[in-house]
């Protein structure tokens, strides 16, 4: 049987509860997780094993306040509401406190004076942990009053003085008070606001209109930057960044495993989709994971900017959509990539680009380029072309053909059947006895042969013809 909760403060003190500061809370659960063997403090982070992980865990041990610093794309404020995670499920606070008191040395003047009125009948209420995280995205049109707190004319036309504690409307960081707050993207934050922050993270008290206010918070502070940012649109003050006890640096997924699996997981998915089985080739996967790593080694592409993990994720959504649509409109049961569909990855990664300069109407050809530098990346750690030559040897002798993204997968397995050799690639490529996955594997092999200058392949008319 589930023990009642304390409703007071007298009960609260009977049940021996502890107070502990967000900190301590933080680094007492994940010492017990450690203890476990456990290693999901971060769900759904991938690549960060080795390098942002132990940084991190080093910094809550530490009890210290975070920066993450990153391009974008790189999980940081993924990372960062993942911490709301180790704090306790409920914590106790005075009902109806608006930053969430501890009971036992309340701070703000309501509830000092509720206490004092009260005592042990001082009713309490329970905060999950969903509601102690907050975060506010640094523009440059951040106040004062939004982080720290403003003088409420409507308490001030009541009868009280300006300068008394209750006249004020408390903002986002006094109202996260034994939380979790974030301010993403601080350098966008204007300097004289960015000043604001330092008596709160040191000295712990705050000024509003002219009046000293001495509040304690007891905060977890965090904040994410893009490197970019400290000479582009702003900068961290030194003062500030001196009060962050930790500069942890994220990256992009280090190797292709750890961006197909982002692509996975990420993905939209959708209840349709379970009349349609997807399959999707391990080589498909490949090649669109390739496309982001070569787009983020490419003289074309700002590499200041950095090339987003999301660019993965839409080309793989984009890639599945033609996919599905293809197999709609053919009744095919079976949605499988291939590499006529490629071509539709264009829409999805160009806002994800930031291009250097160039003349207007080339950010298509740069696209293309990377697209085919990844196939014939993925397609020569499959196969050496001496594989093939018997494949060669056919279209030499004259045979020719024509496919396209709105081909049917039948007539990929009547290719397979009058080309010797496409057989054997389409059984090393794992396609089975899947038309769809057939004809995705023919389509790889031929794409795979033009690229390294053994076939030639001509547009027609939206589709694509493969000759000797």
């Amino acid at each position: 049987m589930a023990t009642k909760k304390p409703t007071t403060i007298g009960q609260l003190r009977e049940s021996g509860y502890k107070v502990l500061t967000v900190k301590q809370e933080m680094r007492k659960n994940l010492i017990e997780r450690i203890r476990k063997g456990q290693s999901d403090h971060l769900p759904g982070i991938v690549g960060f094993e080795e390098t942002v992980i132990p940084h991190l865990e080093n910094a809550l041990l530490s009890g210290q306040d975070i920066i993450f610093l990153g391009e974008r794309g790189q999980a940081k404020s993924r990372v960062i509401r993942a911490l709301a995670g180790l704090l306790d499920e409920e914590i106790p606070t005075i009902a109806g406190c608006e930053i969430n008191d501890n009971p036992f040395d309340p701070i703000c003047r309501r509830c000092r004076d509720l206490v004092e009125e009260e005592g042990n009948d001082t009713e309490l209420a329970w905060l999950d942990r969903d509601r102690r995280y907050g975060e506010k995205l640094a523009t440059p049109d951040i106040t004062i009053a939004d982080l720290i707190g403003e003088v409420d004319p409507i308490k001030v036309a009541e009868g009280r003085y300006l300068s008394d504690e209750l006249t004020i409307h408390y903002g986002l960081i006094p109202r996260h008070n034994r939380g979790i707050f974030c301010i993403n993207e601080l350098p966008d934050m204007a300097e004289r606001i960015q000043v604001g922050l330092l008596n709160i993270m040191e000295e712990r008290d705050v000024q509003i209109r002219g009046y000293r206010i001495r509040l304690p918070l007891d905060v977890f502070v965090v904040a994410s930057a893009n490197p970019e940012d400290y000479t582009n649109r702003g900068r961290i003050i030194t003062p500030l960044k001196d009060r962050y006890g930790a500069q942890i640096r994220t990256h992009y997924p280090k190797n292709v495993e750890a961006e197909i699996a982002i692509m996975e997981q990420e993905r939209s998915r959708f209840e349709e989709d379970d009349d349609h089985p997807v399959n999707v080739p391990a080589y498909m996967k490949e090649i669109v994971a390739e496309v982001t790593r070569l787009a983020r080694r490419s003289p074309d592409i700002n590499q200041r900017s950095g090339v987003s993990v999301r660019a993965s994720i839409a080309d793989y959504e984009a890639l599945l959509a033609n996919a599905f649509r293809r197999a709609i409109r053919l009744k095919e049961k079976e949605i499988v990539p291939r590499i006529s569909d490629l071509p539709y990855l264009v829409p999805a990664i160009s806002g994800k680009l930031e291009f250097e300069t160039v003349e207007e109407g080339r950010e298509e050809q740069i696209i293309d380029r990377l697209i085919q530098g990844a196939v014939l990346a993925v397609f020569n750690r499959y196969f050496s072309l001496a594989e093939l030559e018997t494949v060669v040897a056919k279209f030499k002798a004259g045979h020719a053909v024509e496919v396209g993204d709105q081909t049917p997968s039948a007539d990929y397995v009547k290719l397979m059947k009058q080309v010797e050799g496409l057989d054997a690639a389409a059984e090393k490529l794992g396609a089975g006895r899947s038309r769809p996955a057939i004809a995705s594997a023919v389509e790889f092999a031929l794409e795979g042969l033009h690229l390294n200058k053994r076939l030639n392949k001509d547009k027609i008319a939206g589709r694509f013809q493969y000759r000797g």
